[in-house]
């Protein structure tokens, strides 16, 4: 038999709550898909349950007297509030990192680097094709001839590179529905790859990005391997560079 209290406890009781949150947070990521085809990812949805899961253990086990009711409905709301918008940002901090994973040994292959005749453990800055210093791998901000770096700080400067100013760069010149619906990491990372080669402006002025954004994926993918130049002359190893990209571009598609 149903407890005679069931209006009061579907209503109001924690627990209930809990069970309605746990069940948005089940369909979430499909109702995204539907809506927006948009592919998110599962494992910041499993951690949201778990810890509904845990809120709604602690919601049974703690005293609810009548007493300061609407204190605790409030501080519940913050804490769903608090739960939300840490959602939203693990996604998108949750898209960076996939997108990482194959930005940096994309650009480290095909920038290759340059170590110290004297000091083999460590990068020296050299002269690139068109003759600009540059050190670790393709950096030329600031870089003088005499430079010299070692791996991890390499590394460390190629990933802030990518992330705070080429990517979040290029992002500007994306429209909404490119940032949510066509970016998947790996073309992401073929049109940062792009961006790093050949500046941020460039790259988001191509007619590359004008395609994806008006929505032909393929041929924006196809646009990224005109930019197989340097100082005016074709070179072998962009057209194997702007070749890879593209077939990252394409995947999935």
């Amino acid at each position: 038999m149903f407890d005679q209290n069931k209006r009061s406890i579907v209503l109001r009781t924690y627990t209930a709550w809990a069970f309605y949150t746990l069940a948005a947070i089940t369909l979430a990521p499909d109702i995204i898909y539907l809506v927006s085809e948009r592919d998110t990812n599962p494992v910041v949805w499993s951690a949201l349950q778990i810890w509904v899961i845990v809120l709604g253990i602690l919601g049974r086990l703690i005293l609810q007297p009548r007493e300061g009711a609407i204190k605790r409905r409030l501080i519940l709301g913050l804490i769903i509030l608090g739960t939300v918008l840490a959602a939203a940002q693990a996604m998108a901090q949750t898209t960076e990192r996939a997108t990482m994973r194959v930005l940096m040994p994309l650009v480290i292959k095909w920038e290759g680097e340059h170590r110290c005749a004297d000091a083999r453990h460590l990068h020296c800055a050299y002269l690139d094709i068109v003759g600009v210093p540059t050190l670790c791998f393709g950096e030329t901000l600031g870089v003088r001839l005499g430079d010299r770096a070692t791996d991890a700080e390499c590394r460390q400067k190629l990933e802030h590179r990518l992330t705070d100013d080429f990517r979040d760069g290029l992002h500007r010149y994306f429209t909404d529905t490119t940032r949510a619906n066509r970016l998947t990491p790996y073309r992401d990372a073929a049109y940062v790859s792009l961006a790093y080669n050949v500046g941020i402006r460039g790259a988001g002025r191509s007619t590359a990005t004008r395609r994806l954004n008006a929505g032909d994926i393929k041929g924006g993918c196809t646009a990224l391997t005109w930019w197989n130049k340097a100082g005016g002359r074709v070179v072998r190893g962009l057209v194997n560079r702007r070749a890879e990209e593209k077939a990252l571009c394409l995947r999935g598609l």
